[in-house]
């Protein structure tokens, strides 16, 4: 797995993350606190060193679990939490809770700093830099809390506003085949020097290829109408037929990489199963089949965008 600096900080991660939500949350089905432990633990021996979490991720179930399982690997670690939605289901976006929130979430893990910290989806005021919550996650980076600071978003035109209004080291950013408009800002964020994480690669297991209009959903994945099911299993019929695949894990994961500006991708990694996949499989794809999902997004999705 290639690794690059992350964050203007001075560690490295490998390209392949972990995305945490899954650990111990009953939104995503059956998962032990144990079997939450071995999972991190298996990820970090297989390479995998860059994890991010969230209070509100299980109720603080999935920080307390990275805590435990990076007992004595501290430093072979980089952690990224959120700031703004709580473990007990609240939420606060205050200036002044942010440092609460930052010790509360090192309270959960055992761990004295987090490499970064970021808002989860803040308002736009707070995006386009007309409050003071930058300049307190600097002084908190000042004070050795933090790292790095930086913001969880999901569109384009959120991307641009944080690009133009704000300084920070690093976005999270909703990006996949089926949700491609944020690409038009990378150029920008690589130039600003800023890190761009890849959220929700996998458009919620639907690029994984195992989903048809046929599937019935449970948990988180019950939010879908029937019309977006029989939408979204129509254009994977259409992601089948470019890639010549059906496990799409491949050619998804290797869409996201093949933007040089993207420093991290962070699958949601549910079992030691996938998490071999995730290890193993080689994610390079042809610029003609790139230059294909692209065309794709454009004729069928940029002018009617999905819902998440």
């Amino acid at each position: 797995m290639k690794s690059v600096i992350y964050a203007k900080t001075n560690k490295t991660i490998h390209r392949i993350g972990f995305g945490a939500w899954q650990l111990n949350n009953p939104l995503w089905g059956s998962m032990s606190e144990d079997e939450g432990i071995q999972l991190v633990q298996t990820a970090i021996a297989s390479g995998i060193n860059f994890f991010d979490t969230a209070p509100g991720y299980g109720n603080g179930m999935s920080e307390t679990i990275l805590g435990i399982a990076i007992q004595g690997r501290r430093e072979q670690v980089v952690i990224n939490t959120k700031l703004g939605h709580l473990a007990d289901g609240t939420s606060d976006f205050s200036v002044e809770s942010l440092e609460s929130q930052i010790l509360a979430s090192l309270k959960r893990m055992q761990i004295t700093y987090l490499d970064s910290a970021i808002l989860h989806n803040p308002s736009h005021d707070i995006l386009s830099g007309k409050t003071a919550h930058f300049q307190q996650l600097n002084q908190l980076k000042q004070k050795g809390l933090i790292r790095a600071y930086g913001v969880s978003i999901d569109t384009y035109e959120e991307l641009m506003t944080v690009l133009n209004h704000v300084k920070v080291d690093v976005i999270e950013i909703l990006f996949n085949v089926f949700f491609q408009g944020p690409a038009q800002g990378f150029q920008l964020a690589k130039e600003k020097g800023v890190s761009l994480v890849a959220k929700v690669p996998l458009d919620s297991g639907w690029l994984t290829g195992k989903y048809n209009q046929d599937s019935i959903f449970t948990g988180i994945r019950n939010r879908w109408s029937k019309d977006v099911i029989k939408r979204r299993a129509d254009l994977i019929e259409d992601v089948k037929q470019i890639t010549q695949q059906n496990n799409l894990i491949g050619p998804a994961m290797g869409f996201i990489l093949s933007f040089p500006e993207i420093t991290a991708v962070i699958p949601g990694i549910q079992s030691l199963d996938q998490l071999k996949t995730f290890v193993e499989v080689d994610f390079t794809i042809t610029e003609t089949v790139k230059q294909k999902l692209i065309t794709l997004y454009q004729q069928k999705i940029q002018s009617n965008p999905l819902p998440w």
